[in-house]
């Protein structure tokens, strides 16, 4: 298989969502809850990616699966024909474990791809509180309200499960999200407090994500206590889609997130800064590379995804993107990303350096001298 197929292949299974004959192999799905859920961790070649499984478009996707063979192989074919074979990576062993007061450790941070820890450090939100304002894909709420997690992880139980899971999974990255609070710091103050403990009990690289904190002297503060990268996550590029999808949100302006993305690369350095762009929710294909080449300008690493509808949202019948949607704008991007100097293989920590959740990675492959 080429690298333009695979990545198409990776493209085309992240907007169609795979069926799968045996749902129970590999990790355990995610149902709810922020980052990329409603997915399964699944490994095409040497890439391991994430692939909606429980949205309303794989349910009728054109992939399936088949159940794994003695080698751990499941042949992946489209409308009956085949087109490659998938490994899905096994469950991580530190989900065993219980804290010391009988919390499971899967509910302090979960596994994404094959070697990433994730956590959303606290699992409430100003802006999912209120229906006016609540951005219109998130289901942070899900995975509380079904008990699966708890509302604040405390640097204490991140640490402990942090170094459990580089001992007995082998993460070599964290991502640390959270819902925004009530303060002017928007999460800058509690990532910086989760980052500490973490770097205190194991040396693992960090992303903190959080929307641009009111004062910029907040990067300095998350980067001395540990955090090596940082994301503050636009999802939609032009204010029109931003105030439809996002009302909440949307009060940051645009321009906020330039003059906080600017202070921020100072801090952390160009390519160490990124943001999170969700396409398919009306940004045209044209305003998206118009930002993705702006931020390229800037040092901001523009991880660019094909929206996910999830279940349980306001958008869970909303059409996902067409996978030559994606093409068009991953495939120029990538190249935009590499010109710049800014590759994800080049980033400490973070969804950009992860890339399971698009196949830009594997664009910006194809445009890399061997």
């Amino acid at each position: 298989m080429s690298d333009m197929s695979h990545s198409d292949l990776i493209t085309a299974l992240q907007t169609h969502g795979m069926r799968m004959v045996n749902p129970c192999v590999g990790q355990e799905s995610r149902r709810g809850g922020a980052g990329p859920s409603d997915h399964k961790a699944v490994t095409i070649g040497e890439t391991t990616v994430m692939v909606p499984v429980h949205t309303a478009p794989s349910f009728d996707s054109p992939f399936l699966a088949a159940a794994p063979d003695a080698t751990g192989l499941s042949q992946l074919t489209r409308d009956g024909e085949p087109v490659g074979t998938v490994r899905f990576p096994t469950k991580a062993k530190f989900y065993e474990r219980r804290t010391a007061d009988g919390i499971p450790y899967s509910h302090i941070a979960t596994l994404h791809s094959r070697d990433v820890l994730a956590t959303t450090v606290l699992q409430t939100c100003i802006r999912y509180e209120s229906r006016k304002k609540t951005c219109q894909f998130c289901s942070i709420g899900q995975s509380l309200a079904a008990g699966r997690t708890i509302a604040h992880k405390t640097p204490e139980q991140l640490a402990e499960v942090a170094k459990a899971a580089v001992e007995l999974d082998g993460v070599t990255h964290m991502i640390l999200t959270t819902g925004t609070p009530a303060g002017k710091d928007r999460g800058a103050k509690v990532l910086a407090e989760s980052a500490a403990a973490i770097k205190a009990a194991v040396a693992l690289p960090l992303q903190g994500q959080c929307e641009p904190p009111e004062d910029d002297a907040w990067h300095q503060r998350m980067f001395d206590a540990g955090i090596d990268t940082l994301g503050m996550h636009l999802e939609a590029v032009t204010p029109e889609v931003r105030q439809r999808i996002m009302p909440g949100k949307a009060s940051v302006p645009l321009e906020k997130y330039f003059s906080s993305f600017e202070a921020a690369v100072k801090v952390f350095g160009r390519g160490q800064v990124s943001t999170y762009i969700l396409a398919g929710l009306g940004d045209s294909r044209e305003a998206i590379l118009d930002m993705g080449e702006r931020l390229c300008a800037m040092g901001v690493y523009p991880f660019v995804v094909p929206f996910v509808p999830i279940s349980g949202t306001p958008l869970e019948s909303h059409p996902a993107p067409s996978s030559e949607f994606m093409t068009s704008i991953l495939k120029p991007l990538g190249a935009m990303i590499v010109r710049a100097g800014i590759r994800s293989v080049d980033m400490k920590a973070g969804c950009g350096k992860c890339g399971a959740c698009s196949a830009l990675s594997t664009y910006e492959r194809l445009k890399v001298p061997a």
